[in-house]
């Protein structure tokens, strides 16, 4: 990622915390607002890294992937549901009951990510259709059997929304979370944490072992990697199905990390908005996530404005406006998808079918 775009980023998320403590500065100490916003920003910002890194695998080896966004929602549905089942019809505690439903939405993710490489590699159906097919997919089922299984009588719940287990719970990083000040930023859920672990993971495995190699291969010039042995659809199965495990990780976020319910299309955006994070990124692992992190920022603005609602002048009140701070991430998306802030380069192959 080029200087002009971290500095960019960096400017954004600036400017976003500079809001919160300008509007609440006469009567909250500021340090307290920015710990706040930071806290908040690595948190809300957990499905767009999440998100991102699934796009990263999947077009560094060159299937575009548009399907996250369906991938999220029924990974959210499924984790929810099955920590549900677990709780209520089988009687398992809650703390198991959650991680068993991680697992399960990982597990979803994965069978989509496995959906779109058949669709992609081995039938070689347009892309960006089969991505379609899978946001559709995952709306219209995530919907019927949320009616189905939760308001219709006779469903295995009794026509009740059964009491969710909770959500997982925050943990202090070691030493971290101690420090005077800024503490707080490092008192974290573990899929949050798990993200920034597999943004670390992810660059040390693209750029630096021989797997990585091989996804850049096939995603840049594949008919180069298949002449020197690789198999180029297994490289991309592999890393279709990699990309839908942390999507279905992402899901998990939405209903087991964040809220301990299920809402149609609540995953609101958040796929697309990750592609946003990953193309302003410039496909790397470090630039997806300061793009994430502006996104979440933007969000974080929102939710900050509104904890310190009673402390904002009245001549600020109009932005506790859900509306107005709401469309912040979406402008940001919009702005930076035009390509005003420098170009962009895919992998070369990204989204060609390639045939032996």
């Amino acid at each position: 990622m080029d200087w002009r775009r971290f500095g960019f980023i960096a400017l954004i998320i600036l400017v976003l915390i500079g809001v919160v403590v300008m509007v609440g500065a006469t009567q909250v100490s500021p340090t307290v607002i920015v710990v706040s916003m930071l806290a908040t920003t690595i948190s809300v910002a957990t499905p767009l890294t999440l998100g991102a890194l699934s796009g990263i695998y999947c077009e560094r080896a060159g299937v575009v992937n548009i399907g996250i966004e369906g991938m999220m929602l029924a990974s959210a549905f499924f984790g929810w549901f099955g920590a549900i089942y677990l709780n209520t019809i089988l009687k398992v505690a809650p703390m198991p009951s959650l991680l068993l439903g991680v697992v399960a939405a990982i597990l979803t993710g994965g069978l989509l990510g496995l959906l779109h490489a058949v669709l992609s590699v081995t039938y070689k159906v347009d892309q960006i259709i089969g991505g379609t097919v899978i946001n559709i997919l995952a709306i219209g089922i995530t919907g019927f059997l949320n009616r189905q299984l939760f308001f219709e009588k006779g469903s295995i719940f009794g026509g009740e929304v059964p009491h969710a287990p909770g959500v997982l719970p925050r943990f202090h990083i070691p030493l971290l979370a101690d420090l005077p000040l800024v503490g707080r930023v490092f008192e974290q859920q573990p899929i949050a944490v798990s993200a920034v672990v597999l943004v670390l993971v992810t660059h040390f495995v693209l750029f630096y072992t021989r797997w990585g190699l091989r996804t850049r291969a096939v995603g840049e010039h594949p008919r180069a990697a298949d002449t020197v042995g690789i198999n180029v659809a297994r490289m991309r199965y592999a890393n279709v199905i990699i990309g839908g495990l942390i999507a279905g990780l992402a899901g998990a976020y939405f209903t087991l990390e964040s809220v301990p319910s299920f809402e149609p299309l609540m995953t609101n955006g958040r796929g697309f908005i990750s592609l946003a994070a990953m193309i302003f990124g410039n496909w790397s692992p470090f630039g997806a996530w300061a793009s994430a992190l502006v996104f979440g920022a933007a969000q974080a603005l929102q939710i900050n404005l509104q904890f310190f609602r009673e402390q904002i002048p009245p001549q600020w009140a109009f932005l506790q406006q859900a509306y107005i701070v709401g469309l912040v991430p979406y402008l940001l998306t919009m702005v930076i998808l035009t390509g005003i802030i420098g170009k962009t380069t895919p992998p070369a192959a990204d989204g060609q079918p390639y045939e032996k």
